[in-house]
């Protein structure tokens, strides 16, 4: 509880609230993050499925994904089949595929390797100028720090701090939850409506950043 004492100026009615709003911010977003990895997915799926056939993943392998740049990607394709054994389904495949794996999908390597056409799965992503690019890179890069954000939700670790701080900001989430719902609008997909009733991010952003110490409102429950 170190961190948050420090940032509630040792006050500990106003860390413990901290602490609860920061496990109940984390659920939340954990459930955007897998919104989105559904929905990216499933996209690059139907694309690559159009493009290369209905088993394009188990293809890849001696396909696709046969060069040595793209050594990382068939290797982990590789182990989700031996896991399936005889159970083999595309969609088993699918889903047993992490954030990971769909992230590097964007990397130039894997991106060249099937045919420099995936960001079709974005037909609203804005286009590139002389000041900003929107291209796989970026894509990539957005993906690397929703990533982060997800592998710290699941190794517990607080996003209800300036980074490497016991700074109370929810910038961190915010920031990542910006670039979810760019995402989300780049893909053309209605997220209010995919979400519905089960997003409180901003909201609870805002409780955290209105906390003070010596608050004497109670703390707030599970």
């Amino acid at each position: 509880m170190n961190r948050y004492l420090a940032a509630s100026d040792g006050d500990t009615r106003t860390a413990m609230t901290l602490y609860r709003k920061n496990l109940i911010l984390s659920q939340e977003l954990f459930t955007v993050i897998s919104c989105i990895e559904i929905a990216l997915r499933n996209k690059i799926d139907r694309h690559y499925t159009s493009q290369l056939g209905n088993d394009w993943l188990r293809n890849g392998i001696n396909g696709i994904f046969a060069s040595e740049k793209t050594a990382g990607t068939r290797r982990l394709i590789i182990e989700v089949l031996q896991s399936l054994n005889k159970e083999y389904s595309h969609s088993r495949l699918v889903v047993g595929l992490g954030f990971g794996f769909w992230r590097f999908l964007f990397a130039t390597s894997q991106f060249s390797a099937g045919g420099s056409s995936l960001l079709k799965i974005f037909p609203l992503k804005p286009k590139s100028n002389v000041t900003t690019q929107y291209n796989h890179a970026t894509v990539f890069d957005y993906l690397a720090k929703i990533n982060e954000l997800r592998n710290r939700i699941a190794h517990h670790e607080p996003i209800c701090f300036v980074p490497k701080k016991s700074i109370k900001s929810t910038e961190y989430a915010r920031r990542n939850y910006r670039l979810i719902l760019e995402l989300f609008q780049w893909m053309d997909i209605n997220e209010k409506s995919l979400m519905f009733a089960i997003d409180h991010v901003l909201t609870l952003c805002d409780e955290i950043d209105s906390l003070s110490p010596k608050s004497t409102s109670p703390p707030s429950s599970l």
